[in-house]
């Protein structure tokens, strides 16, 4: 059995059998919430044409977390010229903090298409990684050179004040999110 989630991080499960007195808790991953198959709670029956059927003695029951603690999206913010960049990595260098750069253009559809889901990815590096983004057509060039920006999107790892990493996503959106979370795990 499957119960689809709108948020991979609230929907929850509890099987409970009739004659049980404690529930079994599940929660879900990637916005699908599987339950394993029961075993040995049930009873085999013949119906009228001779096949054997199992009947279940189960009850399962779907609530939604309401711990909100950790929030599902942090919005990016925009960085506009050399100075701000240069103020930003000074502080996440006092901080120890590595800094995520999406660097898009707003005519770019791949680039709109992934911002929001690295939204989502900030949330789960709330605290750990700063995610900042730069519409290359609404800043000076001199910061698109600084960052040394070919295509776009273009999602780079600054740490230390210095470029270490990045991922170039000219492809599906899941397999650059995919290279992001392997190039993280480096710098956390």
């Amino acid at each position: 059995m499957s119960v689809l989630a709108a948020n991979s991080h609230v929907l929850c499960s509890r099987e409970v059998h009739h004659r049980e007195q404690q529930p079994q808790f599940w929660s879900n991953s990637g916005g699908f919430l599987l339950l394993p198959k029961a075993s040995g709670l049930g009873f085999l029956n013949r119906n009228r044409d001779g096949n054997r059927t199992l009947k279940m003695d189960l009850k399962v029951e779907a609530f939604w977390d309401t711990d909100t603690s950790r929030p599902t999206v942090v919005e990016m913010e925009a960085i506009n010229d050399c100075d701000q960049l240069d103020q930003i990595l000074s502080q996440a260098q006092e901080r120890s903090q590595p800094v995520v750069i999406d660097w898009m253009a707003s005519w770019c559809r791949k680039c709109i298409y992934l911002k929001p889901k690295l939204e989502k990815l900030a949330a789960e590096y709330d605290t750990k990684i700063k995610f900042y983004y730069v519409d290359v057509n609404k800043v000076p060039q001199a910061l698109v050179k600084r960052g040394n920006i070919s295509k776009m999107p273009t999602i780079q790892v600054w740490k230390d004040g210095e470029f270490k990493a990045e991922v170039i996503g000219g492809h599906k959106a899941w397999l650059v999110l995919e290279e992001v979370r392997e190039m993280l795990q480096n710098f956390v």
